[in-house]
């Protein structure tokens, strides 16, 4: 007789940084699982942390023979991806049947390719110490550009906050009618911010950036109509938030009625919090793939969290069970 401890099992662990979200997405399971199905748990995950600066994580209970999620974004400092690698390795050690890691934010995804000579490319590097350490498969959430699914050697579950944003969007299109416009901070966001426009009806406004060094925009040149329009810029990630604060107060200046942003990924690193909130923006939608600053309380008025946890916990038992998940996902 084959004992239940050793059957095929899921079992779901959260790292340091991302454990606010883990939580949430286990709740969110739970909601999801028949009356007669155990509740699922966020497992103990112990981690040692030595006075020089080292770490070590381990297990408190066994992982043999289990399907693990291990949840972690790869957000700075750098000891996230390392406590995230660290993690899978000691899961694959003590014979977990397969591994997948659950980056809600895959950090050094803009480094994808070399935009001038004799430099790194970080997203290529993250992905080989990934499979390096162990991993069978990873979940994540609107990479800075879709062709870094071909840096790994393992399948990739592409999520998009689409589906979540959507909603939100549909409101402001039945809000503002006519006058909805669909932009994309620069270039690069273009096939982003089109893809949208074409699933509500609007038009598109791509703002033209030229910089004067890396995080210091120059000058931005909005192409298309502006003038009476209510904007929303799409983009999937929010650093310094030089380019989005720089293109939103352009935006005005030429007559925009108004301008909100929705952004996947709140980096929001240096002045970004500041540059928001002294902004002619009257809306951040940011998802929860990363924590807001505690800290900037005071300035996160503009902000609106969108919670993904509800979105991840569908594709993690879709994944769980070999189901399909491109059928969730409008865009």
């Amino acid at each position: 007789m084959i004992n239940d401890v050793h059957k095929h099992r899921m079992a779901i662990f959260s790292c340091d940084a991302t454990r606010y979200f883990a939580e949430k997405v286990v709740a969110e399971i739970n909601k999801l699982k028949r009356d007669d199905e155990q509740d699922v748990v966020l497992g103990p995950l112990e981690i040692t942390h030595f006075s020089d600066g080292e770490f070590q994580p381990s297990f408190a209970e066994s992982v043999r023979g289990a399907t693990c999620f291990i949840l972690q974004s790869t957000f700075p400092p750098s000891d996230n991806l390392m406590e995230l690698l660290l993690t899978v390795d000691a899961a694959k050690r003590a014979s977990a049947n397969k591994v997948i890691a659950v980056i809600p934010y895959y950090g050094w995804a803009r480094q994808d390719r070399k935009d001038k000579p004799r430099v790194s490319i970080g997203a290529k590097l993250a992905a080989n110490m990934l499979k390096c350490a162990g991993v069978d498969a990873i979940m994540t959430c609107d990479l800075h550009a879709d062709q870094i699914q071909g840096f790994f050697d393992f399948p990739v579950n592409h999520l998009y906050a689409s589906y979540d944003f959507l909603h939100i969007l549909e409101g402001l299109k039945r809000k503002f009618k006519d006058t909805l416009t669909i932009a994309a901070p620069d270039m690069g966001g273009a096939k982003r911010a089109n893809n949208y426009a074409k699933y509500l009806h609007a038009p598109v406004v791509i703002c033209h950036k030229t910089r004067a060094r890396a995080n210091v925009v120059e000058r931005i040149q909005p192409i298309g109509e502006v003038e009476g329009r209510d904007i929303v810029i799409i983009d999937d990630i929010i650093d310094t938030a030089g380019t989005l604060t720089a293109a939103a107060n352009e935006l005005v200046k030429r007559g925009a009625n108004s301008v909100r942003a929705f952004a996947t990924h709140p980096v929001l690193s240096g002045p970004a919090y500041e540059r928001i909130d002294q902004s002619a923006l009257t809306e951040v939608y940011v998802t929860d793939t990363i924590p807001l600053d505690p800290s900037k309380k005071e300035l996160q008025g503009k902000f609106r969290v969108v919670s993904l946890a509800a979105t991840f916990a569908r594709m993690i038992l879709r994944v769980y069970n070999y189901e399909p998940i491109s059928s969730e996902f409008p865009l």
